[in-house]
């Protein structure tokens, strides 16, 4: 693809954080809760609707827990009705990864997952998350990746098996090699302004960021029992850099 087409979402995890984001531009969300501590939960149901609300795409975490990627017919059962609601409340679609006790896809877990998406909204994006890392990790991206086309599923998002999506650049532009447009590719995981340049020579579709920064509160609401007073939000400066350096790709095409 032309990098003028790169997408850039951010991940968010306040109301907050989805007006930064709208306000440089971006083309979509992704909404979760506890992002720094666990890598990404299901948000509320309060929260999905107001972020809904602002009126960009918002792509709902689907995860009840921290943790590997394998889960029970309970756990999957809430992600399910998790997946319900975030589309009943107007989400774009979810993001949602699922693996078997042999570490392979899990294709009935997230054919579950897309059919109770698309029971709601048929055009209901289905973003198969970094569980996808795993695989490569394991010498089973490949097989993985055909899987999730099978599936009908809308894009992947990894790192290339890397603790940063830029150290894992060849193997996400593999994975872009191999999707040949039949599946998104969207590169996730640490990305900074400085990293775009590379990102954007593998073909990806999107780059993903969270552009967190950490603000300390006080009052009576902070300390034990009643939270840490040091708070996780989206940072209007990195949000701006990193569109800022989007921005410039594109114009290169």
């Amino acid at each position: 693809m032309s990098n003028a087409g790169l997408a850039l979402e951010f991940a968010v995890q306040s109301v907050a954080g989805a007006r930064v984001s709208r306000a440089v531009g971006a083309d979509r969300v992704e909404l979760c809760a506890a992002l720094g501590p666990t890598g990404g939960i299901a948000p509320s149901p309060g929260i999905i609707e107001q972020t809904v609300a602002i009126g960009l795409p918002t792509l709902v975490m689907v995860r009840c827990r921290p943790g590997p990627f394998e889960y029970d017919a309970d756990e999957l059962a809430a992600m399910a009705r998790d997946t319900e609601v975030a589309m009943r409340a107007g989400a774009a679609g979810v993001v949602f990864g699922a693996l078997t006790p042999g570490a392979t896809v899990d294709a009935d877990a997230v054919a579950r997952i897309r059919d109770t998406a698309r029971g709601v909204d048929p055009a209901a994006q289905i973003v198969f998350h970094r569980a996808f890392d795993v695989l490569i990790g394991l010498g089973r991206a490949e097989r993985g990746l055909e899987a999730l086309v099978e599936l009908g599923c809308t894009r992947i998002l990894s790192s290339g098996g890397a603790a940063r999506a830029a150290d894992g650049a060849p193997v996400i532009a593999k994975a872009v090699r191999q999707a040949a447009g039949r599946i998104e590719i969207q590169a996730g995981g640490h990305v900074r302004p400085h990293d775009l340049e590379t990102l954007a020579a593998t073909g990806v579709d999107a780059v993903h960021t969270s552009a967190m920064g950490i603000v300390v509160l006080s009052g009576p609401g902070a300390g034990p029992g009643g939270g840490d007073d040091r708070v996780e939000v989206t940072d209007p400066s990195r949000v701006q850099a990193m569109a800022d350096a989007v921005a410039a790709v594109r114009a290169r095409g």
